[in-house]
């Protein structure tokens, strides 16, 4: 019996890298009064915060108490945050007192350190010598820190949304259709469910208190429309977007677009009617702007209508559009809109 083979799903992914800087001062005055404090005790800065962590100094007088740091005074970092784990970054230099200019040389950490449980404090053992005191001016000592917590963080590209896809393969495979509609001979395999969910009036017609019955609800014969507009009517429902037209000319397209509102408008499609409105506007010209404008009309689709009216209006193409075909149909069905084009005619050219 052969193997059996694992596929391997590749995530990507990318570690990136965010950086936060604080700078904090921490001013000792009156120096010469800690000389009666004894090796490993301290004084503390009022506590910090940087990118959401809690930190305070901590200064040794006469040394923290290690052996390294006999004869020096320490000083160090410490994180106070409980329970977190934060890579860091420090540089400490000191300010002359009287004039603020910085006393050279510059501190700093040669490597990233890790403040957390184990080690909450990272600095200097070897500060300054206690006999000189280097750095402390009019008996003062200013020290400032430059913090920089660096943050890593994993990103991992999610991969796009396969549902569309899927409900396409589940409209296609007819795997657990409960319901069939014909079509001009064509038969179209579907499930009430799906439908119900994304059509009001599906809804009604297969779960509502007038329901067909089982029989009925399960073989459906649909008289006004053709084949072809109707797979892309179930293509929208399934997957909430239009199929591909690129096969269909620009007329084609048009009318295959038109009949589709059509439908929209019929099963309650309110995204679908819209997305239909806004192809039309984009398609009108002097031929068939006369046409969807009582398309438009007559389902009540306002803003394809005012995008037809304001077509018609501008750029003096009135003339070519009273010679189309589709203005003899929109004056004889719907005359009050001939009325509405030449009020607004009439406002234009008085403007």
């Amino acid at each position: 019996m052969d193997a059996s083979q694992g596929s391997i799903v590749r995530v990507p992914s990318r570690r990136t890298q965010e950086t936060t800087e604080a700078t904090v001062a921490f001013e000792i005055a009156g120096y010469s009064l800690l000389k009666g404090l004894d090796r490993g005790e301290f004084l503390y800065s009022p506590p910090f915060f940087t990118n959401g962590y809690e930190w305070c100094i901590l200064y040794y007088p006469d040394g923290s108490g290690d052996e390294r740091s006999q004869g020096f005074a320490s000083v160090f970092l410490k994180l106070l945050t409980k329970n977190a784990l934060v890579r860091a970054f420090y540089k400490l230099w000191h300010l002359d007192a009287v004039r603020g200019h910085i006393i050279k040389p510059v501190f700093s950490s040669q490597v990233t350190n890790v403040f957390g449980p184990k080690s909450p404090s990272w600095g200097f053992e070897k500060f300054m010598k206690t006999t000189e005191l280097m750095y402390v001016r009019n008996d003062c000592l200013v020290m400032e820190w430059e913090v920089r917590i660096i943050k890593e963080t994993l990103e991992i590209k999610v991969p796009p949304s396969e549902l569309s896809d899927n409900l396409a393969t589940l409209l296609e495979g007819k795997k657990g259709a409960d319901v069939t509609f014909k079509v001009q001979g064509e038969i179209f395999f579907a499930h009430k469910i799906l439908l119900a969910m994304r059509s009001a009036v599906f809804d009604a017609k297969f779960y509502g208190p007038m329901a067909m019955g089982e029989k009925e609800s399960q073989d459906i014969t649909i008289d006004d429309m053709q084949p072809p507009v109707f797979k892309a009517f179930l293509h929208f429902i399934y997957t909430d977007s239009l199929p591909s037209m690129v096969d269909l000319d620009d007329n084609d397209k048009i009318e295959m677009v038109k009949h589709l509102l059509v439908a929209a408008d019929k099963y309650a499609m309110e995204r679908m009617k819209v997305i239909c409105e806004g192809m039309l506007c984009k398609s009108l010209d002097v031929e068939t702007v006369a046409t969807i404008l009582a398309l438009a009309e007559q389902y009540h689709c306002s803003n394809l209508k005012d995008a037809c009216i304001e077509f018609i209006l501008s750029s003096n193409r009135m003339n070519d559009v009273l010679a189309s075909q589709g203005y003899l149909h929109l004056k004889r069905s719907f005359p009050h809109i001939i009325v509405d084009l030449f009020e607004r005619t009439v406002k234009s050219r008085k403007i």
